[in-house]
């Protein structure tokens, strides 16, 4: 299957979307924050990301789900800061720390055709929702020397629509969060109060976009969606709820990863609702909502458990 950019490409309308995503620079509405600062001209908001992007790192990625890394890797790129910053964020020096080096287009665009060149089945980009323009601009130029693997869209969940739709046909792959469904959570841990709302609208524009996840003979994604859930000590994450919408109002052939590896980064061991890793049952708990909620494509991959009774 043909990655959907290059038909974009080949008839102009990458460029025209490219053009408008850095229009939205000039104040910053890309994401939800819409914090209005003129990007274009160095000005930060709360992304703390001006004109440029920052990478952390890009690797070949073994650690992802079993359909996006197959035999030879997730071609990640870890993109520096974040438009959430959650308190316990496991990434906390890439996002917080905004570590990672400012990049030209021509660099990312470079990273993608090696990761490429490596046999890495996707390109992951990781926390784009801030750097959508600059993401767009190193992919014009990746295809220009031959880039032909599908893109993932690897996101917090807090993404705006109206960008999304300008995304449409770029990425074939999307693997949002769901990372709280009651908006007391998300204020106190990623001071999103509208963050469940949020990313309710984005999973439907992204579902709309690219369907539930197809795999090809191999087991490998070449496009649909997949939706990661983190589960939380004091089941803070409401974790119920989020299985419900997801099996209901979006499909019960969703993807999803249940996802066992919480602990307290970051400023987390400091909160008594979320200073402790979880406990078996809580884990189980999770697993048990997603099937009862009628979702049958749980991530089934093996992995180490670093989960504690208490």
């Amino acid at each position: 299957m043909e990655p959907s950019y290059l038909k974009l490409y080949r008839n102009g309308e990458l460029s025209a979307r490219l053009e408008k995503a850095i229009d939205m620079m000039e104040a910053c509405h890309l994401c939800p924050r819409a914090c209005g600062v003129n990007r274009l001209e160095g000005e930060t908001g709360y992304c703390r990301t001006g004109r440029k992007a920052r990478v952390a790192s890009f690797n070949a990625h073994f650690g992802e789900e079993g359909p996006l890394v197959g035999r030879y890797g997730s071609g990640t790129i870890f993109l520096s800061s974040c438009n959430l910053l959650c308190s316990f964020c496991q990434n906390y020096d890439i996002s917080h720390l905004a570590e990672g080096t400012e990049v030209e287009p021509e660099q990312v665009a470079a990273m993608m055709l090696h990761l490429a060149e490596r046999g890495c089945h996707n390109i992951n980009f990781v926390t784009p929702s801030h750097v959508v323009p600059q993401s767009i601009e190193a992919l014009v130029l990746a295809i220009e020397q031959g880039l032909e693997v599908p893109l993932v869209y690897n996101s917090g969940g807090y993404d705006d629509k109206e960008t999304l739709q300008l995304l449409d046909g770029i990425f074939d792959i999307y693997m949002p969060d769901f990372k709280f469904w009651d908006g007391k959570w998300a204020e106190r841990f990623c001071n999103a109060p509208d963050y469940r709302e949020i990313a309710m609208d984005a999973i439907r524009e992204m579902h709309r976009q690219v369907g539930d996840l197809v795999m090809d003979n191999e087991g490998i994604a070449v496009k649909g969606l997949l939706v990661r859930h983190l589960v939380m000590p004091k089941q803070v994450a409401g974790t119920g709820k989020i299985m419900e919408f997801l099996a209901k109002e979006i499909s019960p052939d969703t993807y999803i990863n249940v996802m066992d590896q919480y602990r307290p980064c970051g400023s987390a061991d400091q909160d008594e609702f979320i200073n402790r890793r979880l406990t078996s049952q809580e884990y189980r708990n999770a697993v048990d909502a997603a099937i009862k909620a009628g979702l049958t494509r749980l991530d089934p991959r093996e992995r180490p458990r670093l989960i504690f009774r208490f």
